[in-house]
């Protein structure tokens, strides 16, 4: 059960933001490096907490379309030290995923507190103690470190359009996609150069009339699977781009799209053919490149996502680009702040690395910050500590 919130601590060392696959590996890590649940152990000088913004464990899993199977998904990696057990390809992803990962919640008894939404994270606290004030829905919080894993399930991009608003069918996103059977008999429009446009135009094909608009030629590459072949060449540009403080980009814009069995069923039909964007909307369809009129009844904006960090804002990070210069996970700008499940560890596995890199990191700061004031103690050492 929560605690009420008037009894909660309020002043943990690490203040962890999201309980997805990111957050989940930092809070491993933390008590592996010594770190005290900041819930039951509020008078520990090294603690964390975990505020997640779900009522339920499983990020931004428990959010997929039901149709979205295991045999579909671009791979899920084992959480730290926790195997995954055997998974039905056939079971929804919302389903399997958010069941590991309550599993590993409960093995590992990670102090998270849900549902917490983090509103505004600034600077201040008092000097030498606390370098963060965190503001909730539930109250707030101070914190000499942040690590922020909040994805970008939160944050949709839907671009806009002349004439957007005059459209009188209907728009949604691919967050706000449900099954199928809900455009059965209609004409859908299916915007974006994703893989969940790809899954989604494959799916709404079968029961509609769909027409497929992407802004550029999307790239098939060969196999279906080149993690070994490029991978390595795919994250060093993502991490040459996070280090020069570039916006992020989509993971399809560096590794293009795979032939998939979905891709090889849509192609099959005959609803693989690419249009350019369309210039305007109109009340009742679009507007196509070439000028000619197309009659649709919806819109399905699969035109991905952002990270989700408003709630930085107050701390100014970006640059004039608008991005975030990182280097690893750590805010270049703030060693204090660090960012997983972002740039380069987008990916499963890199939210895994993530982790252990920040904790890592963390540490070594907080030992610089302490040596420099002779008066302190650590109650739960760090790894290097250890003989």
């Amino acid at each position: 059960m929560t605690p009420a919130a008037k009894t909660w601590p309020r002043s943990p060392t690490v203040v962890v933001i999201g309980a997805g696959q990111a957050g989940l590996s930092a809070g491993h890590h933390l008590q592996r490096a010594g770190f005290a649940s900041a819930l039951e152990t509020p008078e520990a000088l090294r603690s964390f907490v975990i505020f997640d913004a779900n009522a339920a464990p499983g990020g931004a899993w428990q959010h997929r379309w039901q149709s979205l199977r295991m045999e579909t998904v671009n791979g899920i990696f084992d959480l730290p030290g926790f195997p995954k057990p055997p998974l039905d390809p056939q079971e929804p992803s919302r389903q399997a995923v958010p069941r590991y990962f309550a599993d590993f919640e409960a093995t590992r008894n990670l102090p998270i507190l849900r549902p917490v939404r983090v509103n505004l994270v600034q600077r201040g606290g008092a000097p030498g103690e606390h370098g963060f004030l965190i503001s909730t829905d539930r109250g707030q919080w101070e914190a000499q470190a942040i690590i922020n894993a909040t994805g970008t399930w939160n944050n949709p991009l839907q671009p806009e359009y002349p004439g957007q608003e005059t459209f009188q069918g209907r728009q949604l996103h691919t967050r706000n996609y449900t099954s199928l059977e809900e455009f059965a008999g209609q004409r859908v429009a299916v915007v974006g150069g994703g893989i969940s446009a790809l899954q989604q135009l494959e799916e709404v094909s079968r029961v509609a009339t769909a027409y497929w608009y992407t802004r550029r030629e999307p790239y098939f590459f060969g196999e279906e699977f080149r993690a070994e072949t490029e991978g390595r060449r795919v994250i060093a540009m993502v991490t040459a781009d996070a280090e020069a403080g570039k916006p992020p980009r989509s993971v399809v814009s560096y590794t293009g799209l795979g032939w998939t069995s979905y891709a090889r069923a849509a192609e099959e039909r005959g609803v693989l053919k690419r249009r350019p964007m369309f210039t305007a909307l109109e009340p009742f369809g679009v507007r196509e490149a070439d000028g000619s009129f197309t009659s649709v009844d919806t819109i399905l904006w699969a035109t991905g996502f952002r990270p989700d960090l408003k709630h930085l804002d107050p701390l100014r990070l970006r640059n004039e680009h608008g991005g975030i210069q990182i280097h690893g996970t750590r805010v270049v700008s703030d060693p204090r702040i660090h960012l997983i499940g972002f740039g380069p560890s987008q990916s499963t596995i890199g939210a895994n690395r993530a982790g252990r890199e920040a904790v890592k990191s963390l540490v070594t700061t907080l030992n610089g910050q302490e040596s420099d004031e002779p008066g302190q103690r650590r109650a739960h050492p760090a790894p290097a500590d250890r003989k």
